[in-house]
């Protein structure tokens, strides 16, 4: 991604006390919405030459692993300090899940989340969705999402292939278990490259 990246507008005060007025939900947790507005800022001050790429990566990495507001309050409090208010990266208030709209993602962002999804099927089982996510999921919310997904999907069907390897009924129930897999992993692929959200069915999520 080339050029200035401009912030979305919300409001923001600068340097001020978390208990401050308007802080009253630091301990809300944030939305997937709120840690991408804060990536914003983060690379239009790096395109500007305000953070070197150390800093950078240092303060993407608190963004995406953000849970509260109160985590992501301190990292542009580091950018902005006490200047006067001045456009945000997210509302301090518990917002409504925003859903991706059709132009907002790029081509890099769809083709990452589809490999998450369809990488398993090369053999590389939770080891590909595990890699897109600590790679193109830096920097890309929408990839992390899915390759998150798709990780906690094939850990769940790793599980699964061992509780049944160890059963004589079980042992004719994997062929039809990883095929069923395969399958559901093509419709998280296709759904990715569509800009769409994907959930694996009787699947557990450890990974957040």
């Amino acid at each position: 991604m080339t050029g200035t990246v401009t912030p979305a507008a919300g409001p923001w005060h600068g340097g001020a006390p978390l208990s401050s007025p308007g802080f009253e939900h630091a301990g809300l947790r944030v939305s997937n919405r709120d840690r991408e507005q804060v990536v914003e800022h983060l690379k239009a001050a790096y395109a500007e030459g305000r953070l070197d790429k150390i800093e950078f990566d240092d303060r993407l990495g608190r963004a995406m692993t953000a849970r509260v507001h109160a985590d992501l309050m301190p990292i542009m409090h580091e950018l902005y300090g006490s200047r006067p208010p001045m456009p945000a990266p997210y509302p301090f208030t518990q917002a409504a899940p925003v859903h991706h709209r059709a132009g907002e993602l790029t081509g890099g962002d769809r083709l990452g989340a589809a490999a998450a999804h369809l990488l398993p099927l090369t053999g590389l089982l939770a080891i590909g969705p595990l890699i897109m996510m600590l790679t193109a999921g830096k920097t890309s919310p929408y990839v992390r999402r899915h390759a998150v997904e798709a990780l906690n999907f094939q850990l769940t069907l790793l599980g699964v292939t061992v509780l049944l390897a160890i059963t004589v009924v079980g042992t004719v129930l994997l062929p039809v278990v990883w095929l069923g897999g395969m399958v559901l992993s093509v419709i998280g692929g296709m759904a990715a490259l569509g800009e769409g959200g994907f959930h694996y069915p009787f699947t557990m999520r450890p990974v957040r």
